[in-house]
């Protein structure tokens, strides 16, 4: 395959996939801010592999755009399908949680209730208010919570980042 080829492939890939982290993880942010859905402790962690995927796919993006070594490209479209996957397990976890299959982290509490739209208790309430438990799911859809749709989500995504890691090759 030539340069320009694989040059243009390891774009589509990387450019595909950072559009599908930004989403996932817009939909997430939006089921917080917009929907009021406070997220546990397991959900907030299974955010951390798109933080640190969505600059890793951009930059793999941009270093097609330039022309570098199709190397580069392919190796930063791995290291972001490897997040991925780690996301999907995360995922895994706990949507295995929730099901009751094994027990949840001790950082996951048991209650939770709305903040404040009071600037004056804003400060009291982050030191006091704790997400919901993660042992149940605070939606489902399809009968699957937002952990399960994330592993989907997630094996779509590594997925996506494998195919161009051997397509950019």
């Amino acid at each position: 395959m030539s340069k320009t080829l694989t040059s243009r492939a390891g774009l589509a890939y990387s450019a595909l996939l950072a559009l599908g982290m930004i989403i996932v993880i817009g939909s997430a942010l939006g089921f917080q801010y917009i929907g009021g859905y406070i997220p546990c402790a397991l959900c907030l962690e299974q955010r951390q592999p798109y933080y640190y995927g969505i600059p890793v796919a951009i930059v793999a993006a941009l270093t097609a755009v330039a022309g570098m070594p199709s190397w580069i490209t392919r190796a930063l479209l791995a290291i972001a399908g490897i997040m991925m996957m780690v996301g999907g397990g995360i995922g895994v976890y706990h949507a295995g949680v929730e099901w009751h299959f094994w027990a949840g982290p001790t950082t996951c509490s048991t209650s939770a209730s709305s903040m404040t739209q009071n600037a004056g208790d804003l400060l009291n309430e982050l030191s006091t208010i704790k997400g919901p438990s993660c042992t149940e799911a605070a939606l489902r859809v399809l009968g699957l919570s937002m952990a399960g749709w994330n592993v989907i989500a997630s094996v779509i995504l590594a997925a996506i980042a494998f195919m161009g890691v051997k397509k950019a090759g």
